[in-house]
């Protein structure tokens, strides 16, 4: 009793709880559709940014060739929607497929997500596939292009093309293909918005069954494209992150953020199927004109095709 009275600061001080650091709710794939991961400044609000995303793609359309076959944008479409609906994002999500043979897809304000054919003749799984639609989701939901251009304040809606071609994973090809050249200063916050996109992408991936390997696994291939051919992808490389250091960051992400889980979707025979069928799609655009009445055909889903985890609560890294 005594010794109380002397200390009583003492006392206070065991009876208080002891506050531990909370952690980065970006970090935390439980929160995922309750958490905010737009936080920062921003000009623009959801009713602007999807008017503005609107106009843009409207420009994006009129300069590129759509994909209009049925199947192929009916099963992107879907695919874009489930991870999106595994997601952050408060902004709906439109996904488009256009003719292009770069690893690319460009994602513009407002949810409008343009998918280069390359991109998909390119993924060897569907879990490759989604990897990098859910790294463009990760953009959407991070409403990362009004969120750099609240950051450059740029007011003037003219230049805002200018902005939002500096994302996704090849967007040098659009850029080059519509003759849009990019000031150095609007570079000044795209490798934080990238690895932000990475973590993001990683977690909806998860979150919505998929091998977060996939993702990886399509690091993977633009690594090994730029040893094989630098010239290429000299400016892809040169505008995100580290490839290898990507790779590294997400292996790191899975192994410390994402329980293991006993199965993961790897790949479904439907991703096969519309894979050669854009593969047909495309040779056949070489050699003949598109005829807008051609027969098109419907096939049925198949079992998705599921992987193991590894043992000791491992999960494949790439």
């Amino acid at each position: 009793m005594r010794r109380l009275r002397s200390f009583p600061i003492l006392a206070c001080l065991f009876a208080l709880p002891i506050l531990v650091p909370a952690q980065d709710p970006k970090k935390d794939p439980d929160q995922i559709g309750s958490r905010d991961v737009s936080k920062g400044i921003n000009l623009y609000s959801i009713p602007k940014e999807i008017a503005l995303g609107k106009q843009l793609a409207a420009q994006v359309v009129r300069t590129n060739h759509v994909v209009d076959d049925r199947v192929i944008a009916e099963y992107v479409n879907r695919l874009g929607q489930n991870l999106a609906r595994n997601s952050d994002a408060k902004i709906p999500v439109t996904m488009n497929v256009i003719q292009g043979e770069t690893i690319n897809a460009l994602t513009l304000p407002g949810g409008y997500i343009f998918v280069n054919t390359g991109l998909i003749l390119a993924a060897d799984t569907e879990s490759e596939l989604a990897g990098a639609l859910a790294h463009e989701i990760g953009h959407v939901a991070a409403r990362r292009g009004t969120r750099q251009a609240s950051r450059e304040q740029v007011a003037n809606l003219a230049t805002i093309p200018l902005i939002f071609m500096g994302g996704g994973w090849g967007a040098y090809g659009t850029r080059q293909a519509t003759g849009v050249l990019l000031p150095v200063a609007f570079f000044s916050f795209s490798r934080e918005f990238e690895s932000e996109a990475d973590l993001l992408g990683l977690e909806y991936l998860y979150k919505a069954g998929y091998d977060p390997a996939g993702l990886l696994d399509m690091f993977e291939k633009i690594q090994a494209l730029y040893r094989s051919k630098p010239g290429l992808l000299a400016k892809l490389v040169s505008e995100h992150p580290d490839t290898q250091a990507r790779i590294t960051a997400a292996q790191k992400n899975i192994q410390e953020l994402l329980r293991a889980q006993p199965q993961y979707v790897v790949n479904t025979s439907e991703f096969d199927q519309v894979k050669a069928r854009l593969l047909a799609l495309e040779n056949r655009r070489q050699t003949e004109p598109d005829d807008p009445d051609r027969l098109r055909l419907r096939r049925t889903p198949a079992a998705p095709k599921l992987s193991k985890s590894m043992k000791s609560g491992n999960r494949p890294c790439v």
